[in-house]
């Protein structure tokens, strides 16, 4: 294309206001807001002249343009945070959003946020109340602590308790225990940031009593104890418990709050798998605070729960960072919800997904698999080769290192596609089924595919495989 051409091509280029009212004609113009597609319509006309001004374009007719516009349009206001349904097998799926929330939780959801609510008043004096009364009694009945607070996430727990406890003082920590976590969330920066001074004693692999004794000095804060939720080491190995170094911080008259990461209310050795800490074991040795998620092995909403000491949490409410990471009433609700199908504990592992999820059993996953295999098969025919295979899951979130739940799952070998390209149909449909490859199969894992959600996968996979 020459010069010439490309300049004529330019000035043939519609106007904004030429395209808008040739789209008014459109009823889809009736669905979207003017702004956007004035937005799309200017985004659409200056990748044309890019093009132009680059290769070659073909010519561009307006009723590409208006299709280009309201097509851009519709993808500006979807929304950006949807379902999508997960066949992955990880039950606390960061990516997807770790824990799934009781009906109970949603059903409190939406009372709270139609309607005011008694968020800070203390309705039997008419006063201004505290937004944790709604939880913190609840918390101290199910874990043996004298008081807790709730605030945003557990790191921003272990930086609220830190800051509170330790700043400006050493916190004394086993090597073995520094650990981090998704998202390069690593214990010693969090310790840097809330203003104290880690102190590492021991080695990688053991840690004895004696070395916490021996690093105590006139500056010393704190004893902190981490939970290495997300790997394990074994072999040559020691460690404090905490019961062990409780006793000494009483003796010392230092403080010792341990971080168990998830942190669990039930016994899950019960359920066959293997024992997780869990915090009323932790009140019970000694600790004086303990931090852990409401959103990983509990099963509620986003949050950092930290329970202990009456009077080291009254210390911990009053620090002013509390109020920067205090959660909202929503967050509030739902935590009150799941914390409250505690009191039942086969209610709680029945109703609360997290828990039904992980003590599902293989003869559970076994009839989902079987159930949805027999669906697959009569919608595809012969368009692929569908399958069982005795695969595993995972727990995920950091809970449970090297923990492998035995499940029975689908498994589809394409015909005509490739399975990374059927995994890509996969993921891109509506909504976005999102498994995993293992070979030459995609695997659908019946653990995490929750009830009602098997329709959808059948006719999708109906839609990509036979091309409908």
């Amino acid at each position: 294309m020459t010069h010439a051409d490309k300049h004529q091509q330019l000035r043939d280029l519609p106007g904004v206001d030429h395209i808008l009212e040739l789209i008014k004609t459109d009823d889809r113009f009736f669905e979207l807001p003017r702004k956007v597609i004035l937005e799309s319509i200017r985004s659409v006309l200056e990748k044309i002249r890019q093009d132009i001004l680059g290769e070659t374009h073909p010519k561009i007719e307006n009723k590409d343009i208006i299709d280009q516009s309201l097509e851009l349009a519709g993808r500006k206001i979807k929304n950006r945070l949807f379902p999508v349904i997960n066949a992955t097998g990880v039950v606390l799926h960061t990516n997807l959003g770790r824990a799934l929330l009781c009906e109970d939780a949603l059903e409190n959801i939406q009372a709270i946020s139609r309607s005011y609510s008694n968020l800070e008043l203390n309705i039997a004096t008419g006063k201004r109340g505290i937004r944790y009364t709604a939880v913190e009694e609840l918390i101290c009945e199910l874990t043996g602590a004298q008081s807790a607070i709730v605030v945003n996430n557990n790191a921003g727990a272990v930086l609220l308790a830190l800051n509170t406890l330790a700043q400006d003082t050493e916190v004394v920590v086993s090597r073995g225990e520094l650990v981090e976590i998704g998202g390069s969330f690593r214990i010693p920066d969090v310790m840097t940031k809330s203003g104290c001074r880690l102190k590492e004693v021991g080695t990688t692999n053991r840690t004895h009593l004696r070395d916490y004794e021996q690093a105590i000095t006139e500056h010393t804060g704190l004893f902190l104890k981490v939970h290495a939720s997300n790997y394990k080491i074994e072999g040559f190995t020691a460690s404090v418990g905490l019961a062990q170094l409780s006793k000494l911080g009483k003796r010392k008259n230092i403080p010792v709050m341990e971080d168990l990461g998830s942190g669990t209310l039930i016994d899950f050795s019960a359920y066959g798998l293997p024992p997780e800490p869990m915090v009323s074991d932790s009140i019970a040795a000694g600790a004086d605070v303990v931090t852990f998620s409401g959103d990983k092995l509990l099963g509620g909403p986003q949050s950092g729960i930290i329970v202990g000491q009456k009077q080291t949490i009254d210390r911990i409410k009053a620090n002013p960072l509390t109020r920067a990471l205090r959660i909202d009433k929503l967050t509030l609700g739902a935590l009150e919800a799941t914390l409250k199908l505690y009191r039942d504990e086969k209610r709680a592992i029945r109703e609360i997904p997290t828990l039904r999820m992980l003590t599902m059993s293989h003869e559970q996953t076994c009839k989902k698999a079987k159930d949805l295999q027999k669906r697959i098969l009569k919608a595809v025919d012969t368009a692929a080769r569908v399958e069982l295979a005795d695969l595993e899951s995972r727990p995920g979130g950091g809970s449970f290192p090297e923990l492998k739940l035995p499940t029975l799952c689908v498994t589809i070998s394409p015909r005509d596609m490739s399975v990374a390209r059927l995994e890509k149909h996969l993921r891109l449909s509506s909504p976005p089924i999102i498994g995993r490859i293992e070979g030459d199969r995609y695997i659908l894992d019946p653990r995490t595919i929750q009830t009602g959600q098997e329709e959808i996968i059948t006719t999708t996979l109906e839609k990509i495989l036979l091309k409908k």
